[in-house]
C-alpha cells in the first residue's frame, strides 16, 4: 500500500473529488492490518475445529459487479445498538467511502454505494488502498452453506470434495443432462 498525499492521485468521480490523503490513508492501513488479523485467526479457527470451506475456482473476469453495490453483513452488536451502528456508517463513509443506499433486515446487511468506484470505466480509483473486505472477496463467501456469487462473476465455490464426488457420479453413467445439473448444483466444477 502506497500512502502519501501525493503517490495516490486525485480523480473526479461525478461532481466530488475522490482522493485518499495521508490521513486516510493511514486509517486504511491500520484497518488493514486488523482486518488481516482477524481473518487468520478465524481461519487458523475454523481449520482447528476441522471446518472444511468451499475452494475457490474460476478467475476474476473484471466485470467489477463486487464494486457496484458492496454489502457487508453486520453482527448484532453492531446492527441493534445505535451508537455502535453510527461509527459503524461513519467509518465506513469517511474512511471507506462508502455511502449507505439500503439496509436489508432479514439478514443484517448494509448496502452501499462505493464513491472509489467509476461506473463508467469499471475501475477504482483508490484501488491500492481498498479496504480488506475488497481485497478478500469472494473468499468470504465460501464459509456459507451455499455460496452464492454475483451474476457474470468469473468465481465459483468449489466442494472440499468435488473430485471424489465426480469419480462416484461419472462411474454411474448418468444422462449428460443430469450429470451437469448435478455438477452445478454440488459445486463440482473446478
Amino acid at each position: 500500500m502506497r500512502c502519501s498525499g501525493t503517490a495516490i492521485p486525485s480523480r473526479t468521480l461525478g461532481d466530488r473529488t475522490v482522493k485518499d490523503g495521508l490521513l486516510r490513508c493511514s486509517a486504511k492501513g491500520v484497518a488493514l492490518w486488523l482486518f488481516r488479523v482477524n481473518l487468520w485467526n478465524a481461519r487458523a479457527w475454523r481449520r482447528f475445529r476441522a471446518q472444511r470451506d468451499y475452494g475457490l475456482g474460476g478467475a476474476c473476469g473484471g466485470c467489477a459487479r463486487c464494486c457496484e453495490e458492496p454489502s457487508i453483513r453486520a453482527n448484532a452488536l453492531v446492527w441493534y445498538l445505535r451508537t455502535l451502528r453510527s461509527m459503524f456508517l461513519w467509518w465506513q463513509e469517511k474512511v471507506n467511502g462508502f455511502v449507505l443506499l439500503r439496509t436489508e433486515s432479514r439478514e443484517r446487511v448494509f448496502v452501499f454505494q462505493c464513491t472509489h468506484f467509476d461506473a463508467s470505466t469499471r475501475r477504482c480509483d483508490s484501488y491500492s488502498t481498498r479496504p480488506g473486505m475488497c481485497r478478500d472477496y469472494p473468499r468470504g463467501l465460501l464459509q456459507q452453506p451455499r455460496p452464492e456469487f454475483l451474476e457474470g462473476c468469473g468465481y465459483r465455490a468449489v466442494s472440499p470434495a468435488a473430485r471424489k464426488l465426480l469419480r462416484v457420479l461419472e462411474a454411474r453413467h448418468l444422462p449428460p443432462e443430469q450429470l451437469e445439473k448435478l455438477k452445478t448444483g454440488l459445486y463440482l466444477r473446478e
